[in-house]
């Protein structure tokens, strides 16, 4: 683990990307994250039922309740759960319905990339007291992030 920091950092040297720099893209990430958060309330968290959900009508983009039912993988839930999800999904401001006589379409009002980026910084905050580099440290730790990838991580960063 060591030895992957020591390249990492001096991959920063090489590239002659300043600490600063990452600082300011860091800061400039969080905070039109929490633009993007305030625009849209507070973002709450999704069970993994809602999440399901919310991955098929991402996925669709627009669906009726039988279309839902459809693309969900087996084993399905009950008809009446799946509503009752939507239901509730609806309530948190998750989904949108448009009515064609008694059918119901429903879409996504929240967007999938900005539910990622809002449960990605709750990972953060809750496992690695609200620190990124200690997330990338540990993906480093558990190689699942190889030094390949530090090297792609750091040539995006540089682009910006």
């Amino acid at each position: 683990m060591k030895r992957r920091f020591e390249i990492f950092f001096s991959l920063i040297v090489k590239t002659k990307l300043e600490i600063q720099n990452v600082y300011n893209y860091i800061f400039s990430f969080i905070t039109n994250f929490i633009v993007l958060l305030y625009q849209t309330k507070k973002m709450k968290q999704l069970t993994k039922a809602e999440e399901q959900i919310m991955q098929v009508l991402w996925k669709l983009e627009k669906a009726f309740l039988r279309e839902i039912i459809d693309a969900i993988p087996a084993p399905k839930p009950h008809s009446n759960t799946i509503a009752t999800v939507i239901k509730i999904l609806t309530e948190k401001e998750f989904i949108g319905i448009t009515v064609f006589g008694r059918m119901h379409q429903y879409h996504a009002l929240i967007s999938k990339e900005l539910y990622s980026k809002a449960s990605i910084k709750t990972l953060v905050k809750g496992y690695f007291e609200g620190n990124f580099s200690n997330a990338v440290s540990f993906m480093v730790q558990e190689n699942n992030l190889s030094i390949t990838d530090l090297e792609l991580l750091l040539k995006e960063l540089k682009k910006k």
